[in-house]
């Protein structure tokens, strides 16, 4: 018998991410699953719906082999016909596996970048982001099991736990925090070698409850283009175009990445150094969803951890928008409950939260579990 979480997962995906409507077009697109299980229930209730299911069934094994092989010609090409596809739908459903979490760690800079630049940049910036009602997740593999820490019957459990939460309540949790963010203008955050200030005056924020993410669980906005400064210690990996980045550091002046470093110094530039753009950053955000506790090596996850924030070299969304604009979006985060080392953020000289815990009163909902 089919498992009934995946049945919960998609009706969520399909009513609750991406509120799908009647003759709307939808794009499901699959990445190294190890069953079609999920895809096939979400072509079924598309069609329940009466949408048009579209489906694209993706091996990273086969995109290393053409990201390795790429030419400006290829990326070009590729970026075009999957832009005019991009373009006949109305939603778009992203489901990422993994068979290994490292396939594109061979991968040379210069031809991710290609593939950054005329194939991500050109889909996925300018129209899904932009113009579909959209979600992504991960699916439970035993390569992200195995991240986890965690078995992969545990590791599933999880997963179903945490990927179908209450979304209304974590909706109606965020409220007052959505409130402060938008009065606020001057931000400071100080821990274990982070002393980093930047203002976020005048700039959107966004409340984020499973609608484009799932996992959800974040209240994000941008800083100020031009306004970062001081230096920040991340405390958590980061898995980037198939390489894990660990002891980042970043020194900011007049909003840009002056100096950075890692276990891949020289990688972790290159990135930095794809465009004009890359070195400042376009979004900020704190993470809200206490299910999630450790880091796992998937964004996705760990972008919402409970007592976390993260940075984000790169392009601005448009909904939160502080012009920056770039091929990157690299969100990297930084835990600051006890047990990874503390910290504080202020806000306007008002301590907001300290080590992990939001401070004041009409914040206490967003500490429950924490």
């Amino acid at each position: 018998m089919p498992d009934p979480r995946i049945n919960q997962l998609a009706d969520l995906l399909l009513d609750h991410s991406c509120q799908i409507r009647k003759g709307e077009r939808i794009l499901i697109e699959a990445f190294d699953l190890p069953d079609p299980a999920l895809v096939c229930r979400l072509v079924e209730g598309a069609a329940m719906r009466g949408a048009v299911p579209l489906v694209s069934w993706k091996s990273n094994a086969v995109l290393r082999a053409l990201y390795r092989s790429a030419t400006e010609e290829s990326m070009k090409l590729a970026g075009e016909l999957e832009s005019a596809r991009m373009e006949e739908v109305q939603a778009y459903i992203g489901v990422r596996g993994s068979a290994n979490s490292s396939q594109f760690a061979d991968v040379p800079h210069e031809k991710m970048d290609l593939y950054q630049q005329y194939w991500w940049k050109a889909v996925h910036t300018d129209i899904r982001i932009a113009k579909t009602k959209w979600v992504v997740l991960r699916y439970p593999t035993d390569s992200f099991a195995q991240a986890a820490n965690m078995s992969t019957p545990a590791f599933e459990d999880f997963y179903f736990d945490v990927c179908t939460a209450d979304y209304a309540a974590m909706q109606k949790a965020q409220e007052p925090l959505v409130s402060r963010m938008s009065r606020a203008d001057r931000v400071r955050i100080v821990g274990p070698g982070t002393e980093l200030e930047f203002s976020i005056k005048g700039i959107p924020v966004i409340p984020c409850w499973g609608e484009r993410n799932i996992p959800d669980g974040e209240v994000f906005t941008a800083p100020v283009r031009d306004s970062i400064q001081g230096v920040i210690r991340f405390n958590t990996q980061s898995r980037y175009q198939g390489t894990v980045f660990d002891h980042i550091e970043f020194e900011f002046k007049n909003g840009k990445i002056v100096k950075a470093t890692a276990n891949e110094t020289k990688k972790i530039n290159e990135i930095l150094d794809s465009d004009e753009g890359a070195r400042y950053c376009g979004e900020w955000a704190i993470g809200v969803n206490n299910r999630v506790r450790h880091p796992m090596l998937d964004t996705l996850f760990d972008e919402k951890i409970g007592g976390s924030f993260h940075l984000t070299p790169g392009n601005a969304y448009d909904i939160a928008d502080n012009g920056n604009r770039s091929r990157i979006h690299w969100d990297l985060v930084l835990i600051q409950r006890p047990d990874y080392g503390g910290g504080e953020i202020w806000f306007d000289g008002e301590l907001l939260r300290k080590d992990g815990r939001f401070v004041s009163a009409d914040l206490q909902g967003l500490n429950e579990g924490l």
